[in-house]
């Protein structure tokens, strides 16, 4: 992810957001805000003079300046040397810079291996009178 792009929504350094903060597009936060940060399908950057006190969800997140809460991320976070962060980590993918601070638990799990499932158990025979479905509910539960 790059530093900051032009195209992304900016929030400065004398900016203080208390709330919740969502949104559907890139956000790069310099300022300080209290509440939590939903931006599932989109990229976030802390910058580094912000303060966030509250949990993030996005789908990638790197972190310069300080967090205090869990972060969620659908692929990918990133500690720069600057980041500060207090709070549990749960991700694809995991940068860790020397110098960085960390304080928490990491959790990453491996690329999106319950839509492999769900098409596999879709997949299965539909058609049919409901006792030859039953082996196929069976080998469903199997896989579960």
């Amino acid at each position: 992810m790059e530093t900051y792009r032009a195209d992304m929504a900016h929030i400065g350094k004398s900016v203080v957001i208390k709330g919740e903060l969502s949104g559907s597009e890139d956000l790069y936060v310099d300022g300080e805000v209290e509440g939590s940060i939903d931006l599932r399908n989109q990229s976030l950057i802390i910058g580094p003079n912000s303060k966030v006190r509250g949990n993030i969800f996005a789908k990638e997140v790197e972190v310069h300046g300080k967090v205090d809460g869990n972060v969620t991320a659908t692929t990918k976070v990133e500690l720069k040397k600057s980041a500060l962060l207090n709070g549990d980590i749960n991700t694809q993918r995991i940068v860790i810079e020397d110098g960085a601070f960390f304080k928490g638990s990491i959790e990453v799990h491996k690329g999106e291996p319950a839509k492999a499932q769900g098409a596999a158990v879709s997949s299965a025979p539909a058609a049919g009178s409901p006792s030859s479905s039953a082996p196929a509910v069976a080998e469903q539960a199997k896989l579960l």
